[in-house]
């Protein structure tokens, strides 16, 4: 379960960020999480809230998941679909020569403080 690390990961940075601006707590902290980034949402909340608890900064923060759909651009026929239905081949062409364009991300989009 790397959702461990990864919040982990983020819990510190928003910390850091929080202290670097003199804030006393911080609210929620929205995060933009790919389609495919391989991370799970659910676990990802459960594991956070857990922490939060822990992190007095942190005590009672919400993190707020947004998804990015995965899009492949194919360099064949310049087109781009939705990667989890077709693959790597594109749909349009045939063609191999594809490569992810979104959804891998694991951004801190925003930081809400009191």
């Amino acid at each position: 379960m790397h959702e461990l690390g990864v919040t982990f990961h983020i819990a510190d940075a928003v910390v850091e960020v929080a202290k670097e601006n003199q804030a006393e707590h911080v609210c929620s902290v929205t995060l933009e999480l790919g389609e495919v980034s391989t991370v799970i949402p659910e676990y990802l909340i459960d594991v956070w809230n857990w922490h939060c608890k822990r992190v007095e900064i942190l005590h009672n923060c919400e993190l707020i998941v947004e998804r990015i759909p995965a899009i492949t651009y194919c360099e064949a026929c310049q087109q781009t679909y939705p990667t989890v239905p077709q693959g790597k081949i594109c749909p349009h062409c045939g063609s191999d020569k594809t490569y992810l364009q979104q959804g891998n991300e694991v951004n801190i989009k925003e930081i809400a403080v009191e």
